[in-house]
């Protein structure tokens, strides 16, 4: 299903999406995760991984994370560079948080650089909260903010969020 600009919706990644998303981490990432690690993502039952295709299908966001209890631990969230600023991080972010509501899980986590403020600004605008740090955390030197995320009635989500009070309306 296309989006308003071009776009498709969120769908799930698989093991066929391998190649497009070592090829999206590279040049959104870094580099972040090895072959090794995404065909983790892309395998393991107790994993959520979801990506956005252009009008090409070339995967040009992507978001993941694994189940664990209750729990949604976000792993990754990346948009391809020349697509940024045009709402793809929040769209894929709600997917995926909207999927881990439905597997059960009643609260989000997810590390972010503190001098990340594109992505902080976007978990705050979903309505996580900062709760803790990690000093020196990435490769780069840089500092991890834990930011939480608490999901209500996870089991019937809809991503309207209706204040600053941490939670999806349902």
């Amino acid at each position: 299903m296309e989006g308003s600009q071009g776009q498709n919706e969120p769908r799930p990644l698989g093991i066929e999406d391998l190649e497009a998303c070592l090829a999206l981490d590279r040049m959104a990432l870094n580099g972040l995760w090895t072959s090794k690690q995404w065909t983790r993502e892309l395998t393991d039952d107790h994993r959520i991984a979801l990506g956005i295709e252009d009008a090409e299908s070339q995967l040009i966001a992507l978001a993941a994370g694994w189940l664990v209890a209750d729990e949604l631990q976000i792993t990754a969230v990346a948009v391809a560079p020349h697509q940024r600023k045009q709402g793809l991080g929040t769209q894929i972010m709600k997917a995926l948080i909207q999927r881990g509501g439905i597997a059960g899980a009643v609260q989000a986590s997810l590390d972010v650089a503190s001098t990340n403020r594109a992505a902080i600004a976007l978990y705050a605008s979903l309505g996580f909260v900062t709760t803790g740090s990690r000093r020196k955390y990435y490769r780069d030197g840089s500092d991890a903010l834990l930011q939480w995320l608490k999901i209500e009635n996870s089991r019937d989500i809809h991503t309207d969020q209706t204040d600053n009070s941490n939670t999806f309306r349902h």
